[in-house]
């Protein structure tokens, strides 16, 4: 007998499925114009001030392109820089422990260390979040939508205000906007891209940071400090090690957050799309984090260590 076709699913659901939370996949609005418009940021309003400030509204047109399918508008570049740079400002105050850490460490050492520590994070972190929305945008594209990066500013304050003031980064810098009718299957392709892409720089994270730290001999160092900067002299190889550590812990921790079945994740879109796929990709994630943080099993510097001594 033959099975139901997947392109039904633009019209309806299907009777036989059981039925849960309708997940939207249409991702736009049109007017009478036949504009076609989407949303920008999250469901909350935005701060008017902000969005005047990056030239935003609450629902911009979609300008359709024929540019290659790693085009990147004028405009989709401010929002990614702006987020960025957000990103890392944020990650500065959380590696000081936030303003709390001026006590511990004086305002001149804090300073320091938030100056020394922002590069640290970006580079290790800052692929993470930037390839991961980056796959949900070509894999977008490539089932005939419109896709492009927005920030949202309110996430943004959100997360620069509870890093400085607590210490924790805890950020949503914005998403890819898409505009365009897919099926259920290629709306749980587009969501399952961006944890994806983190398992695999997380795969190409360990042979890649274990050659660095080896040829620069980063472990056979002190690097006990926790300061990058200790008596005027810099402790690159702990910055390096870090990097390492931090780039493999970031990709596994976004990966897993990302694929949780809840509002606007991908696991819920994944989920929707095929149950199989969700639980095996989020199984992968869940075992690689538990098996490392709270059981112990292994460890990112450990791992990078053995990797770098054979070099």
């Amino acid at each position: 007998m033959a099975g139901r076709d997947s392109r039904a699913d633009i019209l309806d659901d299907d009777p036989f499925r059981r039925q849960k939370p309708r997940i939207h996949r249409v991702h736009a609005r049109q007017t009478s114009d036949g504009t076609i418009h989407f949303s920008t940021g999250s469901n909350v309003k935005m701060n008017p001030l902000f969005s005047q400030l990056m030239g935003m509204s609450q629902h911009q047109p979609a300008e359709l392109h024929k540019g290659r399918i790693w085009h990147f508008s004028d405009e989709e570049k401010r929002h990614l820089g702006l987020a960025m740079a957000a990103f890392t400002l944020a990650l500065g105050f959380m590696s000081v422990g936030g303003m709390w850490g001026v006590g511990r460490l004086g305002i001149s050492s804090w300073v320091i260390q938030m100056l020394l520590s922002m590069p640290v994070f970006l580079l290790a972190i800052g692929p993470a979040f930037l390839f991961h929305e980056i796959g949900h945008k070509i894999i977008a594209k490539k089932n005939g939508c419109w896709a492009e990066f927005r920030a949202d500013p309110k996430g943004l304050r959100f997360g620069i205000f509870l890093s400085f003031f607590i210490g924790i980064l805890f950020m949503a810098p914005g998403a890819v906007m898409v505009a365009g009718l897919v099926t259920r299957r290629q709306n749980g392709h587009i969501a399952i891209a961006g944890p994806l892409v983190n398992f695999g720089l997380f795969l190409i994270g360990i042979p890649l940071w274990g050659l660095i730290l080896g040829l620069t001999g980063a472990f056979e160092a002190d690097v006990t400090s926790t300061q990058y900067l200790v008596g005027g002299q810099l402790i690159w190889q702990k910055m390096l090690i870090d990097a390492g550590r931090y780039w493999i812990g970031a990709n596994l921790a976004l990966g897993l957050f990302n694929m949780i079945p809840w509002g606007p994740l991908d696991g819920l879109k994944v989920k929707d799309w095929s149950e199989n796929a969700f639980y095996i990709t989020i199984s992968i994630f869940a075992i690689l984090s538990l098996s490392a943080w709270p059981l112990g099993l292994w460890s990112p510097t450990a791992l990078l260590e053995t990797i770098a001594s054979l070099f």
